[in-house]
């Protein structure tokens, strides 16, 4: 796993260096997720804390927590784009 995550963080580093100062803005201040979606999110969270997932909840909780941490990284990579340009 942690070698997924550097791969991950390799690869983000790699397209985020090619951001635009505006679309790195964009990503840093992406918005909280839709209230429809944090809510199917909680109900997926509360079955697994619970044991209680069917198999195709299983999977599609997995693939949401996955893609929520690309973002989550992406975000933290262009955050941190924003600040390299702040500061130079």
């Amino acid at each position: 796993a942690a070698m997924a995550a550097t791969t991950l963080g390799s690869f983000l580093d790699h397209i985020t260096r090619g951001f635009t100062p505006e679309l790195a803005e964009h990503f840093a201040k992406l918005p909280k997720p839709d209230p429809r979606f944090q809510e199917r999110l909680d109900e997926l969270a509360e079955k697994a804390n619970q044991g209680t997932l069917s198999n195709e909840e299983a999977v599609e909780y997995e693939k949401v927590t996955e893609y929520m941490d690309f973002v989550a990284l992406m975000r933290l990579k262009a955050q941190s784009r924003v600040s390299e340009r702040a500061s130079s």
